[in-house]
């Protein structure tokens, strides 16, 4: 009798053990997947605003180059020529949609930054400021600013 009672508490520990031992190794399971999940998430989440800030980057070199190409002109209204308006009116177009995107995806301290920086280019596009040298002193500013924070939000 005393070994039937042995052998059935021998089958109840071994049973729990084995439900202890599978229970464990199946939470961290779950929680290994977990974390691959977030750090696959956060790794898209970063390539998404490392693309958004690039393709703003890149508009407002566009931006500036346009305001250049105005500025070479022989003066300044016959730098506005149709084909010269309709790539400046694309280009804002595009400019102020992605400026806008990095309010949905990085957030209001870079978005208003990311504004006063391609709020400068718009004003170098459709104002005479005096010439190139002029426009740069009125981008410097806004794009050094812009660029620094960008840095440091993606660190």
């Amino acid at each position: 009798m005393n070994q039937l009672w042995a052998s059935l508490i021998g089958v109840v520990i071994g049973g729990g053990m084995s439900y202890l031992g599978q229970f464990t190794t199946a939470r961290q399971a779950a929680r290994t997947e977990d974390k691959r999940q977030a750090t696959q998430l956060a790794e898209a989440r970063r390539a998404e605003r490392l693309d958004v800030l690039r393709e703003f980057i890149e508009l407002t070199q566009q931006g500036i180059r346009l305001a250049e190409d105005r500025y070479e002109a022989p003066d300044w209204s016959s730098g506005g020529t149709l084909e010269w308006l309709t790539a400046a009116r694309a280009l804002i177009e595009r400019l102020w949609i992605c400026e806008r995107m990095i309010l949905v995806l990085i957030g209001p301290e870079l978005y208003q930054l990311a504004w006063n920086y391609a709020g400068a280019v718009n004003h170098v596009l459709w104002e005479d400021l005096g010439g190139p040298e002029a426009a740069w002193d009125h981008l410097r500013g806004p794009m050094n600013v812009f660029l620094n924070a960008a840095h440091g939000k993606l660190g």
